[in-house]
């Protein structure tokens, strides 16, 4: 994984961070698990070049409002069953790197409940948008 606090590629960027963002969607490969829903917590970290110009500024509000992301969440939440929770962070990972403004992103998602025999419950990407 890539060490993105200390990427000299984000040198000059503007991290924005959505924290806690809390939802609940269908995960799990078990078959004790299909269609039943989750609680599931996400911190996404996005950037984005600093602005210059005053129109360039304007757009960067617009990244920084983030209203972008949780729509597109919604939708994948509601298509109905994801199965593992790597895929919702994928999903939500290129969900993110698909506005043009954002250079690169971090989604980090847990579930609330998880099996004794798990080691993790989490799952961590980092991604350049020309990694994507």
């Amino acid at each position: 994984m890539t060490d993105w606090f200390f990427d000299s590629r984000l040198a000059g960027c503007r991290r924005v961070f959505i924290r806690d963002f809390d939802v609940s969607a269908a995960i799990g490969v078990f078959p004790q698990e299909l269609g039943r829903t989750q609680a599931v917590r996400m911190n996404i970290d996005f950037w984005v070049k600093c602005a210059d110009t005053p129109s360039d500024r304007d757009v960067l509000e617009d990244v920084v409002d983030y209203d972008f992301v949780r729509p597109g969440i919604h939708r994948l939440i509601q298509s109905g069953h994801i199965g593992l929770l790597e895929r919702l962070v994928d999903q939500t990972i290129a969900l993110v790197l698909d506005h043009p403004k954002v250079l690169a992103a971090r989604v980090r998602a847990e579930k609330s409940e998880v099996y004794p025999d798990c080691e993790s419950a989490g799952v961590e990407v980092f991604r350049f948008k020309s990694q994507s």
